[in-house]
């Protein structure tokens, strides 16, 4: 294996620095690296698509795990001389996409099914996932660094102050396990919040039947006001809310941080249902 230089000496040779306008904190402890690339499971001969990868500190530890071939897509074309010194060192096995990772779907690459590893740029983290949760059938597996209060929101079960829109969504369509908690002066520069990695996997149906848009809708309603009860959260999407909470089979008198995935899929239902009538 070529001797590679360390990841300080990486950023001092090509002048290069963290944009805070782009989310960039950098890792660069080769331990703490590997710690990530082994929770991502066994990578042997897989495809591994990382977004965001800077000087190229992951990227390192998932070639060193073993994945077959990485796909590293990057917008901040200041890093790309760095990952191609890299890319030169691996046989192939390091294929480097300049361009927006929300702008690119993910079946554009031609690999088939992929494991998406990376640590997220802190400022299109929640995008990237909704996007992705759209894509779930080009995924194997997800593997994700988050701000803490964005992964506690996505891991969050019913009853909890931060559950909302996202943990639902989420929960609906995937398995999700925390993974690793990283303090914030794990990063370059260092960040104002601790961080969390989180493994999401695709699951093989939806945890209940729903009409992703119809969902999307009852979400926005219910915790746009979620103070309220849902009687009278949900006036926004319904003229007869009690109406469609006996359709749901749900209490009016409830808020939504106490429904669980299941019961906000039965509400889709029966708005999708008392829409169709209406139309």
């Amino acid at each position: 294996m070529v001797e590679r230089p360390t990841l300080r000496t990486v950023l001092r040779r090509h002048q290069l620095r963290a944009d805070k306008r782009l989310g960039q904190h950098f890792l660069l402890d080769p331990n703490l690296l590997g710690r990530i690339a082994r929770a991502a499971g066994d990578l042997s001969g897989r495809t591994v698509v990382e977004i965001g990868p800077g000087p190229g500190g992951l990227t390192r530890a998932l070639l060193d795990a073993g994945a077959g071939s990485v796909i590293a897509v990057e917008r901040d074309a200041r890093f790309l001389p760095a990952l191609q010194e890299l890319a030169a060192q691996v046989a192939g096995r390091l294929r480097l996409v300049e361009g927006d990772a929300l702008a690119l779907p993910l079946a554009g690459l031609g690999v088939g099914r992929v494991s998406v590893v990376a640590n997220l740029p802190y400022n299109v983290a929640t995008p990237l996932l909704v996007k992705w949760l759209g894509e779930l059938d080009q995924i194997e597996r997800l593997t994700l660094m988050f701000q803490r209060e964005v992964a506690q929101r996505i891991a969050a079960p019913p009853g909890s102050r931060v559950y909302g829109r996202l943990s639902v969504l989420t929960q609906w369509l995937c398995e999700v396990r925390p993974l690793l908690q990283v303090p914030a002066r794990a990063f370059v520069p260092p960040p104002r919040v601790d961080s969390s990695l989180l493994e999401l996997v695709p699951r093989p149906q939806p945890l209940a039947p729903a009409e992703r848009g119809a969902l999307e809708r009852v979400l926005q309603a219910a915790f746009g006001q979620r103070r309220k009860m849902l009687r009278a959260s949900l006036r926004s999407l319904d003229r007869a809310p009690e109406a469609l909470l006996a359709a749901a089979g749900l209490p009016p008198s409830a808020r939504a941080e106490q429904i669980d995935v299941a019961g906000f899929c039965q509400l889709a239902r029966a708005h999708a249902a008392r829409d169709d009538r209406v139309s």
